[in-house]
């Protein structure tokens, strides 16, 4: 089978000027290339392809593939996660991962927050901030928790980001908008312990491949998983496995999250629990990276003793089988979270 592969590759930004957190959501050639390889030992024709200028130059060109692994992030815009999967979609072009629809709403954060809250999903009451005059109309007790409404990898997320007190709140709000030029997200602060699942499939077959617990080293900046912890992950983070009756949970909290919104093929749930031990939902992550070494997923796969590529394999699988375009290879079934 062709497959194309869209992506949005960080060196490529950078040259254009793009600052370094900017492009933290960017792939590296590491992650292209491992991609490439795992399709190719899968039997496919994997064929580079690029950003969404690209892939629109390329499509207007007359080009088509079979499939489109698509992890392109986009630069610009609410709807940056969701350029690429409506190209496709113009061109009746079938892709991995999930539609514009999806993307648009995971990406807002506050718009996400609505949907799970609305399908009785566990996540903390918030507010939204998009002008600093909203701040003093913020009703939620403190200690309090904020952050762009619309980023990933952690950007705008440091220790100042928990706040105590309404000057706090309001000093963070306001750097926030500044900086990111968009609304702040103001939730309640959960103090329990933080938890990202991945998810394979979609709809009623999607399974939880694992629970990892998030937990931040004595050195990390604290409080949250934020830009500097990821970005340095193996100096201020540790990853484990969570097994037993507590994982069961965590993972059906963030399998009720992926229905809810509607997501496909693969991804993460990020929850953390509250002070009685209950799972809220934070966010999910529908183009989850997959950086072999250093992204969560593939940490994830690691530690359940799954190899890269038979990661892949999976996330291909239940995109084919969503798309009608095989029936699954039948690769054995996900492990349990138990």
């Amino acid at each position: 089978m062709r497959v194309g592969l869209t992506y949005d590759l960080r060196d490529d930004y950078l040259a254009e000027g793009c600052g370094e957190e900017e492009t933290a959501e960017f792939d590296s050639p590491e992650t292209i290339r491992a991609l490439v390889d795992a399709l190719a030992a899968l039997g496919h024709q994997p064929e580079a392809i690029g950003h969404a200028r690209a892939l629109a130059a390329r499509l207007a060109a007359g080009e088509r593939w079979d499939l489109v692994f698509n992890i392109a992030e986009g630069l610009h815009g609410f709807g940056r996660e969701g350029l690429v999967p409506a190209l496709l979609d113009a061109y009746q072009v079938p892709y991995v991962f999930s539609d514009p629809m999806v993307m648009g709403l995971t990406l807002h954060k506050a718009m996400a927050k609505r949907v799970v809250r609305d399908c009785g999903v566990p996540t903390a009451d918030f507010r939204l901030v998009e002008s600093a005059e909203d701040v003093a109309g913020i009703d939620l007790a403190y200690p309090l928790f904020a952050k762009p409404v619309a980023e990933g990898t952690g950007k705008g997320i440091a220790p100042a980001s928990k706040v105590r007190t309404a000057g706090e709140l309001a000093t963070v709000c306001r750097e926030l908008l500044i900086r990111f030029r968009q609304p702040v997200l103001v939730e309640t602060f959960l103090p329990g312990r933080e938890f990202t699942v991945g998810i394979i499939g979609s709809g009623a077959r999607a399974q939880a491949l694992g629970v990892l617990e998030v937990t931040l080293r004595s050195d990390a900046e604290p409080e949250a998983y934020g830009y500097i912890n990821k970005e340095h992950y193996d100096r201020f983070v540790d990853y484990r496995l969570e097994k037993g009756p507590l994982a069961r949970h965590v993972a059906e909290v963030a399998l009720a999250s992926w229905r809810a919104l509607g997501c496909h093929d693969g991804g993460r749930v990020d929850l953390r629990l509250d002070a009685h031990g209950t799972a809220h939902f934070l966010e999910v992550n529908p183009l989850a990276g997959l950086h072999p070494v250093r992204s969560d997923l593939p940490i994830l796969a690691r530690q359940l003793g799954m190899s890269y590529r038979e990661l892949i394999a999976r996330i291909m699988d239940a995109a084919l089988g969503r798309l009608g375009m095989n029936e699954g290879t039948r690769r054995g079934a996900v492990p349990s979270v138990a």
